[in-house]
């Protein structure tokens, strides 16, 4: 593998992934970048980021090509019929930080392989605050030397770990969200228990801060509970799809998880009521459909 991995195309730069090339941009990195609605990623151009018109354009020259994309299917369109596998170099990476299924990660490891390429699966975990912060934590599958060279690419996102071969990521990353999914309604649930009890949802929060309650889900999503602010980091529709793939990735393993598909249902139930584009801590009005509670915030 080539050192000096300096020349990154970012595709897709919605929430996450604008930050992220904004990141790379300041630390340095020749950026090109490439974005479905190309309005979403020309602000970047302020930041020395080049933006072009399709993905293999940003592609060309590139050292690494960094997806962060909604799902499988559209990592695998951009490479294939985005035309980013041709586009790029033998001896470059093909890293994506998007969230998809395992089996898919390592088909598209595969098919990097086959044309010389290297491939790392790199999820992430913190959201946007953490793409904006560059605290992100990274969940990386791929060869040990491969994700070894990404560390200076990494360095301005987040703090990153191998997990293990390509598809480990991704596998990592569908544990993350059982546990974030799950604490979500469980958050939830204890806020309207309290409030329904007369008690005051923000004084409760204050009062476990600490101990072993706690949580960054807790903190964060429990405050958007009470406030009722729900404009959108990791959204119902994205969290939903995440649940459903760790769904599929159990049954594929011979698992079976009752309580992810009770809040699988949950977010599919939320999506169904025209909720999806909100952040995935507004759960808590689907709980709210069904408990009857006293309001904790906007509605």
């Amino acid at each position: 593998m080539s050192e000096g991995l300096r020349r990154i195309a970012v595709l897709g730069t919605g929430i996450m992934g604008a930050p992220m090339a904004r990141r790379l941009a300041e630390a340095g990195f020749t950026v090109s970048a490439w974005n479905r609605s190309r309005a979403k990623a020309e602000p970047l151009a302020a930041d020395g980021v080049s933006i072009t018109d399709t993905p293999a354009a940003a592609c060309a020259g590139a050292d690494v090509a960094l997806l962060m994309l909604t799902d499988g299917p559209a990592c695998d369109a951009v490479l294939h019929q985005g035309g980013v596998l041709a586009a790029l170099r033998p001896g470059a990476v093909v890293l994506v930080m998007a969230s998809i299924p395992p089996a898919s990660a390592r088909a598209q490891a595969a098919a990097c392989a086959a044309r010389g390429m290297f491939y790392v699966d790199a999820p992430v975990s913190g959201g946007e605050r953490g793409a904006i912060a560059g605290t992100l934590a990274i969940m990386a599958g791929g060869e040990e030397a491969a994700i070894a060279a990404l560390a200076p690419v990494f360095a301005p996102l987040g703090r990153a770990t191998r997990i293990g071969p390509a598809g480990a990521g991704s596998l990592a990353k569908l544990a993350n969200q059982l546990i974030v999914g799950v604490t979500i309604g469980a958050v939830a649930e204890a806020l309207h228990l309290v409030a329904a009890g007369g008690s005051d949802p923000a004084a409760f929060r204050a009062a476990v801060a600490g101990g072993f309650a706690d949580s960054n889900i807790l903190r964060i999503h429990g405050e958007r509970m009470i406030s009722g602010d729900f404009r959108p980091g990791g959204t119902v529709a994205i969290q939903l799809k995440d649940m459903r793939s760790i769904r599929a990735e159990a049954e594929a393993l011979g698992l079976d998880l009752p309580i992810t598909r009770l809040v699988e249902q949950l977010y599919d139930a939320l999506v169904a009521h025209g909720d999806g584009a909100l952040d995935h801590s507004a759960l808590w009005r689907e709980i709210a459909r069904r408990a009857s509670p006293p309001r904790l915030g906007g509605d």
